[in-house]
């Protein structure tokens, strides 16, 4: 009995020293809290949360040059929107294009008009005018070379006095073969602007006004609230009050942004909320205390905070997406805590410093096993991706602290034992385990019918179009708008560079010529150049003075006939220059077609209209060979292979992760190892025949999501064989995994198809990982009891 006391008083010396060593620590975590909400307070009182996809996406290391053209090219869209309002006449259609503009200009907007389709016209007929002689197409080139003076003489002169002569945009003397109407209907049929003199639009037996707006900042720096669109719905419908049979279709960058932040708010409220709500209300009934609820409540509070801070600090800013996954952190981050409650159960306060050092070690690998997995993510060169890893990471370390930290000073009183934590905790001793029997075995052979079965359906899909979260609506819209206006897509595009300026449209002309039959087989409807709208000086030059003879020629025809001298009207020599070009209003439609320096060259961007099916696109690469500094570029296509290439990678780094989980497990429990990883590995082999069975492709998220699930549900064998035998272990584990489960199963729920990915097949793993946990647990005692000194 002595010898006890003596013990007994070692082990009072030994808690005495741990206090004093965990109050410097409790104290130093407080500074830090402090100094987090002193920043949190910082952030939201500026707008730092970014909704930018295109964020998320991995950059070109390999090509900087063609990612900063891609840059610029969606920079340039990011701020436009274009809304068509469809009528029966040209009268109702004006009528609405004035009630939907008033009820615009009646409130404060985060937007405004851009400009008038019929002023622009005003100004590009204004600007073209003194150079219509060095404005040809090449039809026109070919009539001008081959055809008689005089047969052109008979037509300047059919023209003149016919009744039915074609439409004019000068007078007569100033272009009397009527060269430049046919140019600007040329350009119309190219390059999409099917905009009549009038601003309006006539196409599918209606009459549209086109209007065009812009963000005042930019389009993904939004707050989660429908402003855009709930101004658009007003004018919208003081539209109809004016018009009732009228049809409004919107697109824009900022739409979808303004959608996805909407969505993401909702979600963030839906996940986070959901989550939080689930982790108090298991808490609740486990330990039917107040005071787990709240330590528990205030540890994920303080992750939350300290991870969305750190990556604040580190990123300059937080995506959307990021913050939809942070919400679903809170299923993680509270095991620490649940386990520490479920622990402390029946146990005197008195106690609760040998319960430190008997779970710190548990927790520890735990910890170090899903910030691995969690790291794993910012392996790949997703911005977005390692935004969440860090985030995750950070709120995970925060909120173990926290536990580890404050939760010996602050949970100080008595903590009963509830009968359902009796229940659920008893639950163990019913659970049967893995043994050599023919039982087991036909449960196995069932068990691998299901994975072959499974694995063999299997099918992956890469593709980056299947990641869309827009709304429907909004994308069929856009459809619409894009096949009346002909708006090019910002995915596909061929990029031109030169040494200088009149280099690159000599070479956007190569292109346009190899491109005219592409169109005119209908696997191209039209397209976009600056060459278009801006000829190199050389075309300029040979075009004026193929115009000049000609017109001359003609003049001197028709004076003859007349009985009288004609002269040709005098053009300016000087040719249209790129930096007048660029200065004037009429560039605005076109202008984002130039890049300007890119890397030692310069150069511009030609888009395209109406470009569908491989035969297209293998069409756009055989127009592309051999034109020096013309490449062809599919961001679509090379994101999707990015993608595939990525889930590759990541599938190689999850067997690499589970060999380096296995050597941790090994290192602390050695022949014991195998029970740890076995549920988890079982767990993600099902996930993966399940994914199969029901038709879900498997991407790159899905891997990722492994990944995720190698780490959080090696957790739960982690707990069984740290304290083999512990009826609280197991407690903290099923009230850990429920927790998880209903967090990431929230976000199956997600409209973001990256999220619901994740979401998915965490929702069968994590699940999976629980029921199977306990089949593989040891038969032996715990290595150490809480509250007990090891030499005793």
């Amino acid at each position: 009995m002595p010898r006890r006391h003596a013990l007994t008083d070692a082990a009072v010396q030994r808690d005495a020293r741990y206090r004093a060593l965990w109050r410097w620590l409790a104290l130093g975590w407080l500074l830090l809290v402090i100094a987090i909400g002193w920043h949190q307070w910082r952030f939201w009182q500026q707008s730092r949360i970014d909704s930018d996809v295109l964020a998320m996406l991995p950059q070109d290391a390999d090509d900087r040059l063609l990612a900063d053209a891609t840059r610029r090219i969606a920079d340039a869209s990011a701020r436009q929107m274009v809304v068509l309002l469809g009528a029966a006449d040209a009268g109702q259609a004006q009528q609405a294009q004035a009630a939907y503009l008033g009820a615009l200009q009646a409130s404060t907007l985060p937007f405004e008009p851009a400009g008038d389709a019929q002023d622009w016209f005003a100004q590009a007929q204004a600007f073209y005018a003194p150079h219509r002689d060095r404005l040809l197409t090449p039809q026109q080139r070919q009539r001008l070379r081959e055809e008689p003076a005089a047969a052109l003489a008979e037509s300047a002169l059919a023209s003149l006095y016919g009744p039915m002569g074609a439409p004019r945009l000068t007078a007569w003397h100033a272009d009397p073969l009527g060269l430049w109407p046919q140019w600007w209907q040329a350009r119309a049929a190219s390059s999409g602007l099917r905009v009549g003199e009038d601003g309006l639009l006539h196409a599918d037996g209606r009459v549209w006004a086109v209007l065009q707006f812009q963000t005042r900042a930019s389009a993904f720096r939004l707050d989660g609230r429908r402003t855009i669109e709930d101004a658009l719905d007003r004018a919208a419908e003081a539209a109809r009050a004016q018009v009732a049979d009228i049809t409004e279709l919107r697109a824009g960058v900022p739409l979808h942004a303004e959608a996805a932040a909407v969505q993401a708010s909702r979600e963030v409220n839906v996940i986070g909320l959901g989550s939080l709500a689930a982790v108090l209300l298991l808490a609740w009934l486990a330990f039917r205390s107040l005071r787990p609820i709240l330590l528990v409540a205030m540890s994920l509070l303080i992750g939350c905070a300290t991870a969305l801070s750190i990556t604040a600090m580190v990123f300059g800013n937080v995506h959307l997406l990021t913050l939809i996954f942070g919400a679903s952190l809170i299923g993680v981050a509270e095991d620490y805590g649940i386990h520490w409650f479920a622990s402390r159960r029946g146990k005197h306060p008195d106690q609760r410093w040998s319960l430190l050092r008997y779970l710190l070690p548990g927790l520890s690998l735990a910890l170090l096993t899903s910030a691995l997995a969690y790291l794993a993510l910012g392996l790949a060169p997703f911005p977005g991706l390692r935004q969440m890893a860090l985030f995750s990471v950070v709120g995970l370390a925060a909120a173990f602290l926290t536990v580890i930290c404050w939760f010996p000073w602050l949970d100080g009183g008595a903590l009963r034992v509830s009968g359902f934590s009796r229940w659920l905790a008893d639950t163990l001793q019913r659970w049967p385990r893995v043994r050599a029997s023919r039982g087991w075995a036909v449960a196995g052979l069932a068990m691998a019918v299901l994975l072959a079965a499974g694995l063999w359906r299997l099918q992956t899909d890469d593709d980056l179009r299947s990641l869309q979260s827009s709304p429907q609506a909004l994308l069929d819209q856009q459809a619409g708008i894009g096949r009346l206006l002909g708006m090019p897509s910002p995915a596909q595009f061929f990029l031109v560079r030169g040494a200088d300026s009149e280099t690159v449209l000599q070479r956007e002309e190569a292109l346009l010529q190899r491109l005219a039959p592409v169109v005119a087989a209908g696997q191209l409807r039209g397209y976009r150049a600056i060459s278009d709208w801006l000829p190199s000086n050389a075309a300029q030059q040979a075009d004026a003075e193929l115009t000049a003879r000609v017109e001359t020629a003609v003049m001197t025809e028709v004076g003859a006939a007349l009985g009288e001298p004609l002269q040709r009207a005098a053009f300016p020599a000087q040719p249209l220059t790129l930096e007048d070009w660029l200065a004037s209003p009429v560039s605005q439609p076109f202008r984002q077609l130039w890049l300007g320096p890119l890397g030692t060259d310069v150069a511009s961007v030609v888009m395209l209209d109406g470009l569908h099916g491989e035969a297209s696109m293998q069409a756009m690469q055989a127009a592309a060979a051999g034109l020096p500094g013309v490449r062809w570029v599919d961001r679509t296509g090379d994101f999707s292979r990015l993608l595939a290439y990525y889930r590759v990678q990541m599938s190689w780094l999850l067997l690499a992760g589970v060999a380096a989980v296995f050597a941790a497990l090994w290192w602390r429990y050695r022949g014991l190892a195998w029970r740890a990883l076995a549920p988890t590995l079982l767990a993600g082999l099902l996930t993966v025949a399940l994914l199969g069975l029901l038709g879900q492709p498997l991407q790159l998220f899905n891997v990722l999501a492994l990944l995720l699930l190698l780490g959080m549900g090696i957790d739960y064998g982690i707990f069984l064989v740290e304290h083999r035998g512990d009826a609280s272990a197991w407690l903290a584990v099923c009230v850990g995994a429920a927790s998880t489960w209903l967090s990431f199963g929230l976000l199956a729920l997600s409209a973001t198809p990256a999220l619901r990915a994740f979401g998915l097949t965490l929702l069968f793993g994590i699940g999976l990982v629980w029921l199977i946990s306990p089949l593989f647990r040891p038969l032996a005692a715990p290595l150490s009891n809480p509250g007990t000194d090891k030499t005793e």
